[in-house]
């Protein structure tokens, strides 16, 4: 689903907080119980049920769980500082983890957040914490940041045949 082309003009923090006044929760976040609760410029937050839903063969929550979470946290934190004309990929994520998760674990929130950004590339991080706030996983993530391929194409304007 792409949803630029609503978005036109609207800076990266205006367009997430779009999506959350919306109710929006993208396709990953409906299969793995999760969804955002607050954006803000360099910050991304987000809350989710680990369950069964979520298991691995051993018996324990899958640590992609967490890690989607987290690459979630810190690519929507950097969102957030983002112009109107560009958009991120994720490079590099590092997870820890911290404690295991199970059904019973309860819900969970993860927090981004940037620590720097450049024109090219973002350093961010985040933490999953459960209720009592004791940690469970940290991830430490860097993003290429770049211009839309459609915005590029717009500010040339029209080619000409060579």
């Amino acid at each position: 689903m792409n949803l630029s082309d609503s978005f036109a003009g609207l800076n990266g923090l205006e367009q997430l907080q779009a999506l959350l006044a919306g109710g929006f929760r993208a396709p990953i976040g409906e299969a793995l119980h999760f969804a955002p609760v607050k954006f803000e410029r360099g910050l991304a937050v987000f809350r989710g049920t680990p369950g069964l839903h979520a298991y691995n063969p051993i018996g324990s929550v899958h640590g992609g769980y967490a890690a989607t979470l987290l690459d979630s946290a810190c690519g929507c934190a950097v969102h957030s500082q983002l112009s109107a004309t560009q958009t991120y990929t994720t490079l590099e994520l590092k997870i820890a983890y911290h404690r295991g998760m199970t059904a019973q674990t309860g819900p969970v929130t993860a927090e981004g957040r940037v620590l720097s950004m450049g024109r090219r590339v973002a350093f961010a991080e985040a933490k999953l914490v459960d209720e009592q706030g004791r940690l469970l996983a940290s991830a430490t993530s860097t993003l290429l940041v770049f211009e839309r391929p459609e915005s590029a194409a717009k500010s040339q304007g029209p080619s000409t045949p060579g």
